[in-house]
């Protein structure tokens, strides 16, 4: 086996904050591996999973309960076990599961990575963690994962298994390591490590987030309670199964803790994704506000019936008041918004909340231990209704990443508060108002610009389908702005003083009218989807300094 064996690489809850937690029934003393043990047992012949472009496979929970049985068993007799680090690459199909679970029965901890991933960010997460294996599909929307794996196996020296879902090439198929169920000697403990996920971070290889059997499923039930999952959902997964936000919000380890049933769409555009709506009755699903607006915007034309749908979880980034209010009249269901972080704080708006703060807000906190802090710039605690960075700590929020200790100083405060990065306000209701991220702020020769205000306003005028606004570099104010638009499909042609007209007029001050407009017909996204702003800021930088050449 390979690498630490112990779980002292990431920083665990102060003991009275555990007692805490399990003496408020928030962490029940389950694992992952038991979890799905308990639900076969209760209902062996239910839906797990489906799996659509796996030739339509349809594993029940006894069947999941018995792969995952079994490919432990072939795990630990290749030496892979408890602590071993294991990096998952897989796109949205039912192996996803097999080995999640697999890993989660022998304590193994997979190490989530997305299908977008390439060399640099893969060959970071082997050798960072010592991975021990490395779980991927042969080929993937036109790429060739065995050659990445090749490459990366190459120069991580603990890197001995590279499993593959499909033909294997040099490798080893995944669907030759299962053998016969054997019992494990020294299972995970609830309070230990269930595996590692991704920081959402904008800049840099991603850090990696620790999260615990107790606090992970706390967040898993909690999610079901607020959004009304139960036996009989039917969860769609659209967006790539790895990223905290369908993982878990309530996501596809939220449904197979209710009992529910799992839908897999190997893609979310709209002509995926209607039909396994009308098929198997999905009766809730999670996108990306990118991916919304399209759905908002098919589904006047799709022949399918989404009528089963009935809450459409909206997250991963800030959704708009103008687009947040297109929702229910286009797909006939309620829209719940979440604005959460694979660090532990997940907030939801309520099912039974007013409309207009479904669409003005971004949601309450699960917990009633979630605790929640409004800071000026130097950690002063803001009145309520004020603007400031959001500090939190609770019984499902990381107390550090891990192997981080020096990124920890400053991502934590003394008394365990995470620093989120999220500029918000807190409403009288409780409810958050994300206004932006701090790095997000655009400062305009001091005065401050919150990219959202400014696209919440664009997004109104009739023609605008999306749009980022990101800053631009600028020899005098230090940064303009920069309005990147895509206009609906039909739609007359806008110019770009047309745009800063519409703004203007809607009553924002003049330093928040776009210094620059630019028309593209889609965004860089991340590999989750969402927006790149990174990309776009490099984008303008790079032709602002191809212009002062050519002035030059």
């Amino acid at each position: 086996m390979t690498g630490t064996k112990d779980f002292d690489d990431a920083p665990g809850y102060p003991a009275e904050f555990a007692e805490r937690y399990r003496a408020k029934g928030y962490w029940r003393g389950e694992t992952f591996g038991q979890m799905l043990r308990d639900r076969a047992e209760k209902h062996p012949d239910r839906i797990a999973v489906v799996d659509p472009a796996g030739e339509g496979r349809r594993w029940t929970y006894a069947e999941l309960d018995l792969r995952a049985d079994r490919l432990a068993a072939g795990l630990l007799a290749r030496g892979i076990g408890k602590g071993d680090r294991v990096v998952l690459q897989l796109p949205n199909v039912a192996e996803f599961f097999e080995v999640v679970f697999a890993l989660f029965r022998i304590g193994a901890l997979p190490v989530f990575a997305l299908p977008a991933h390439r060399e640099t960010e893969i060959r970071h997460f082997c050798a960072f963690t010592e991975a021990a294996a490395y779980v991927i599909a042969d080929v993937a929307e036109g790429y060739d994962y065995r050659e990445l794996a090749t490459k990366v196996r190459a120069e991580v020296p603990t890197l001995k298994h590279v499993l593959v879902v499909g033909d294997p090439g040099e490798h080893t198929a995944l669907a030759d390591v299962p053998a016969e169920p054997v019992a494990i000697a020294d299972a995970p403990r609830p309070h230990e490590l269930a595996f590692l996920q991704l920081s959402g971070g904008s800049t840099g290889v991603p850090k990696l987030i620790p999260r615990t059997h107790d606090d992970y499923i706390y967040s898993l039930w909690g999610s079901n309670e607020i959004c009304g999952v139960d036996e009989h959902s039917v969860f769609l997964c659209a967006l790539p199964a790895a990223h905290n936000f369908p993982l878990s919000s309530p996501g596809t380890l939220g449904a197979l803790y209710a009992g529910a049933r799992v839908v897999l769409a190997p893609r979310p555009s709209p002509d995926v994704a209607f039909p396994l709506i009308e098929a198997e009755g999905v009766t809730l699903t999670g996108l990306v506000p990118p991916l919304a607006l399209v759905w908002t915007e098919a589904a006047a034309a799709t022949p399918h019936d989404l009528s089963s749908l009935e809450v459409l979880l909206v997250g991963g980034a800030k959704f708009s008041e103008e687009a947040a209010r297109r929702v229910r009249p286009a797909l006939g269901c309620t829209l719940q918004q979440v604005f959460g972080m694979a660090e532990g704080l997940v907030n939801y708006t309520r099912l039974d909340d007013p409309e207009d703060t479904i669409v003005t807000t971004q949601g309450r906190p699960i917990s009633p231990d979630d605790e929640i802090r409004v800071v000026d710039d130097e950690d002063n605690d803001l009145p309520q209704g004020a603007t400031g960075h959001l500090l939190t700590r609770g019984p499902y929020t990381i107390r550090g990443y891990w192997r981080a200790p020096e990124h920890n100083a400053g991502a934590f405060t003394a008394d365990g508060f995470y620093r989120t990065g999220d500029v918000v306000r807190l409403t009288e209701t409780g409810h958050l108002v994300v206004e932006g991220r701090a790095k997000d702020q655009i400062n305009r020769g001091g005065e401050k610009v919150a990219a959202e205000e400014i696209e919440n306003h664009i997004l109104a005028h009739p023609s605008v389908h999306d749009v980022a606004v990101v800053s631009m570099p600028d020899a005098y104010l230090g940064e303009r702005t920069c309005a990147y638009v895509v206009l609906r499909e039909g739609a007359e042609p806008v110019k770009s003083i047309a745009v800063k007209k519409f703004v203007r007029e809607r009553g924002l001050a003049a330093f928040k009218v776009p210094d620059r407009v630019e028309f593209v017909e889609a965004f860089p996204q991340t590999g989750i989807g969402k927006v790149s702003k990174k990309d776009l800021r490099a984008a303008i930088a790079a032709r602002l300094r191809e212009t002062a050449a050519a002035r030059d």
